[in-house]
């Protein structure tokens, strides 16, 4: 790989980083919050790219003024031995690839039932807002029902948007990838469903369920973590959300 090749690399992995990162696209990687740091790395690559060439090309035309080429005042440096690069730079590429070829879905079913439940205690609850049925995110409703008991959710109709999980029993969860960071440190969170549930159940559909709290917890099989009952009153289906992940937790 010559340095032309590597600035074309760079050219080309800056280039995917900014479309990404001006797109949706970049929510199936890394939280909202990071959209400028990659937006700044993409920007970063692209003048290095720029900066490669300009190089390349004062080296040549000052090789060719004095008389001699590249390459023999390469030969001269390294006395009479040439170093090329490594072939493994190339690995550098694969990246590239993944990003404009593949662009994987975010996690869904499969990694959520590999996945111990996240959920944590949190410092305190917001009020609740006098809508019915009352909007909550996974994280929201299964915190309150495992960790409040269900005390600010009794007596009040709630409304959880999220994809399915079926386990091995056939046993259904309505789950939430939780985001620090990035997809790597995604983790589940999941909410056990029972009452007027859908005829057939499609693992990964996305759903908004409304319906009420239900005392009991069950147990994560995974880690033993604690994961909440909701009885549903009614679901339907709901596109996939611009953002699949949820980050209310590290907010």
């Amino acid at each position: 790989m010559n340095r032309h090749a590597q600035a074309a690399v760079l050219f080309l992995l800056g280039g995917a980083l900014l479309h990404a990162g001006t797109t949706d696209l970049y929510l199936r990687y890394v939280k909202a919050g990071l959209q400028p740091l990659l937006l700044a790395a993409g920007v970063v690559l692209l003048v290095t790219a720029g900066a490669t060439v300009w190089y390349e090309w004062r080296r040549g035309k000052s090789a060719a003024q004095d008389g001699s080429s590249r390459e023999e005042v390469v030969l001269d440096d390294h006395e009479d031995h040439t170093h090329p690069e490594p072939r493994v730079s190339w690995l550098l590429v694969l990246p590239l690839l993944a990003l404009i070829l593949v662009a994987p879905p975010a996690l869904g079913s499969y990694s959520a039932l590999r996945t111990g439940t996240a959920l944590q205690k949190p410092f305190g609850y917001d009020p609740l807002p006098a809508s019915n049925p009352v909007p909550l995110s996974v994280v929201d409703y299964a915190s309150r029902a495992a960790y409040g008991h269900g005390k600010t959710l009794r007596g009040r109709a709630v409304r959880v948007t999220g994809f399915l999980s079926l386990d091995g029993s056939g046993k259904p969860y309505l789950v939430r990838m939780a985001l620090n960071c990035c997809a790597a440190d995604a983790q589940p969170v999941k909410i056990a469903l029972t009452g007027q549930l859908p005829p057939v159940l499609r693992p990964d559909a996305w759903l908004e369920v409304k319906g009420t709290y239900r005392p009991g917890l069950t147990r994560d099989p995974v880690n033993g973590g604690p994961i909440p009952y909701l009885k549903v009153t009614s679901t339907r289906p709901v596109p996939t959300p611009r953002d699949p992940y949820d980050e209310t937790w590290n907010k």
